[in-house]
C-alpha cells in the first residue's frame, strides 16, 4: 500500500491513465466526471494531486451543487483559489448557455419559453428581467437583460423594451424575469407592470404576448392565468 502522506502528481500515473492523454486518445465520454473536473482545474494543492481534489470537490458537492455555487463559496469550504475556483463555476456556465442554445427556436407556449430561459435564470440569486423577442412566426431571434434588481411598475421604462423590439424588428415581447425565492407566483406588482407594457405596447404595435415568471420551483404564465 503506497504511503498516504506522499502527494503524487498527476505526471506520475501511468500515460494511459493521466486524464488528458486519455480524453485524445478515447475522447471525453472514456473519462469519469472526476478525470474531466481534473483536466478544467489543471493541477491540484499542496496535499493533493488534481484528481484526487476534484474528487474531494465531487464527494462534497454533487454535480447541481457545485454548479450554483460562488466563487467564495468554494474557495472558503474546498480551499481551493480564485483560479481553479473561476474555472469550475464558467465550465458549468457554458454548459447552462448550450442547454438554451438554439438558432431562432419557435416559441409556442410559456413551457417553451421556460425550457430555454430557466437553466440560465432558475439559479439567480438576483431577480433578473429579460426581453424574448420573437419574429412573425414566433421564433426567438433575440433576447437581451433589461434591468437586474426587484421589478415594479417605475422600474423597467417601456421604452427600453421597445426599443429592442423595434432594433431587431420583432414582431412582439415576452416578458421574462425570475424570483430568487424559487416560488414563480405573480405578485401585485408584476401583474400592474405586465399591465402597463401591455399597453403601452398597443400604443406602437408591438404585442406583448406573455410574461413569464421563473423560479426554481417551476414558471408561471400571466397570460395561462388570466392575468393579462
Amino acid at each position: 500500500m503506497p504511503d498516504l502522506e506522499y502527494r503524487f502528481t498527476v505526471k506520475e500515473m501511468p500515460e494511459d491513465e493521466r486524464p488528458r492523454e486519455k480524453l485524445i486518445r478515447h475522447g471525453p465520454d472514456a473519462l469519469s466526471t472526476p478525470e474531466l473536473l481534473a483536466i478544467i482545474m489543471r493541477v491540484g494543492n499542496a496535499k493533493e494531486n488534481a484528481i484526487q481534489l476534484a474528487t474531494r470537490l465531487l464527494n462534497d458537492y454533487n454535480l447541481e451543487k457545485l454548479s450554483k455555487a460562488s466563487v467564495v463559496e468554494l474557495k472558503n469550504t474546498l480551499g481551493i483559489g480564485d483560479a481553479k475556483a473561476c474555472q469550475i463555476l464558467a465550465c458549468f456556465e457554458l454548459g447552462r448557455r448550450l442547454l438554451t442554445y438554439e438558432s431562432h427556436p419557435a416559441i409556442k407556449t410559456p413551457r417553451d419559453v421556460a425550457g430555454i430561459m430557466s437553466p440560465e435564470m432558475s439559479h439567480l440569486k438576483k431577480e433578473h428581467f429579460k426581453g424574448a423577442y420573437l419574429d412573425i412566426k414566433s421564433r426567438l431571434i433575440h433576447e437581451e437583460t433589461i434591468f437586474v434588481g426587484s421589478l415594479g411598475e417605475s422600474t423597467v421604462h417601456p421604452r427600453e423594451i421597445f426599443k429592442i423590439a423595434i432594433e431587431k424588428s420583432a414582431a412582439g415581447v415576452i416578458l421574462v424575469h425570475n424570483h430568487p425565492s424559487g416560488d414563480p407566483t405573480p405578485s401585485s406588482a408584476d401583474v400592474a407592470f405586465t399591465k402597463r407594457m401591455v399597453e403601452a405596447g398597443n400604443l406602437i404595435g408591438i404585442e406583448v404576448y406573455d410574461h413569464v415568471i421563473i423560479g426554481s420551483d417551476g414558471y408561471a404564465s400571466l397570460k395561462e392565468e388570466g392575468m393579462i
